[in-house]
């Protein structure tokens, strides 16, 4: 019995000197990390609508050019 509340102190001690240790170290608050990672989704949601309009427009472009009519060809 008492090895087993030996360990289990151990592992509350070490989870409370961990999570301690990451609070100190933490480079930003939670909030300022919640709006740092909103604002670097938003940019890159911007990047794929952009990079998507712009394959939208060069395959309209091909479209338009697949549909256009070809010269009929000549027979020999």
């Amino acid at each position: 019995m008492r090895q087993i509340s030996g360990f289990l102190i151990g592992i509350f001690a070490g989870w409370l000197v961990g999570a301690t240790v990451a609070l100190l170290l933490a480079p930003q608050t939670g909030e300022g990390l919640r709006n740092e990672i909103r604002s670097r989704s938003t940019g890159f949601v911007d990047e794929i609508k952009g990079a998507a309009e712009d394959r939208r427009a060069e395959l309209e472009k091909q479209l338009a050019a697949l549909r256009e009519p070809r010269p009929a060809a000549k027979d020999n």
